[in-house]
């Protein structure tokens, strides 16, 4: 029997060109519907952004107190990225805006440009992202075409392997630490190889043990609800 209001935790594959809000707002109300209650506290642990895929851990009722937690569990991405062209938001969110020479690039120097991003390293964030500047979210500012000065945060790259290399595209997974911009590491990426980069396609893989192949598709939600057994309490006691 499934306890939402104690607390359970679920693995959502979330869908390209969701952003995270829309899975746990549909997952929500479906379960708001099947308890028969008018709320309920679900959250999620580590946002993706629309553009990417893959593992999103839900937390219901007294389980959201366990957000933070899993939030500092290390994760892994398998991450595509283009040489050659750069964009503002370093994705497909916005427009190519530079093209730089790929011709002196081979793949072996590409696995010792990554090489040199394990361990500790230090990484600026991205302008078209979530972090606060004066209370203000650096993506709205940057939008706006607003100087958006952003400090670089130190944090940790466990492992980078180089998945495929077909140049000017690459394919490379990484496992990393909380607050790690998978964008940024291919702006930096782009960078270290006297070039540009972009993302081109991200899927998270992994938070700490929780793996892609134990996470469910929104799709099946309904079934989900209708296939399990579930604790029911009345909407006054919440």
């Amino acid at each position: 029997m499934m306890d939402f209001i104690g607390g359970e935790i679920l693995y959502f594959n979330k869908p390209l060109d969701w952003t995270s809000f829309d899975l746990v707002n549909k997952f929500r109300n479906k379960l708001s519907r099947k308890l028969k209650v008018k709320k309920i506290k679900v959250g999620h642990a580590g946002t993706l952004d629309p553009g990417a895929t893959g593992v999103m851990i839900v937390c219901t009722g007294k389980a959201t107190k366990r957000i933070e937690e899993f939030q500092y569990q290390t994760k892994e991405y398998v991450a595509t990225m283009k040489l050659g062209e750069t964009t503002p938001s370093f994705d497909l969110e916005t427009e190519v805006d530079h093209t730089y020479p790929t011709a002196h690039i081979t793949c072996d120097n590409v696995r010792e440009a990554l090489a040199a991003f394990v361990g500790e390293i230090s990484q600026v964030p991205p302008v078209y992202s979530a972090c606060k500047i004066d209370g203000k979210r650096a993506y709205k500012l940057a939008r706006k075409g607003r100087e958006v000065p952003l400090k670089a945060k130190t944090l940790v790259i466990d492992e980078v392997e180089l998945l495929a290399c077909d140049l000017p595209v690459i394919k490379i997974r990484v496992a990393c630490s909380k607050g790690t911009y998978i964008r940024a590491l291919a702006r930096d990426i782009g960078i270290a190889l006297s070039s540009g980069a972009h993302l081109i396609a991200l899927e998270r893989t992994r938070i700490g043990n929780v793996t892609l192949d134990m996470c469910m598709s929104p799709d099946r939600i309904d079934d989900f609800l209708e296939e399990i057994t579930i604790k029911t309490i009345s909407d006054e006691a919440i």
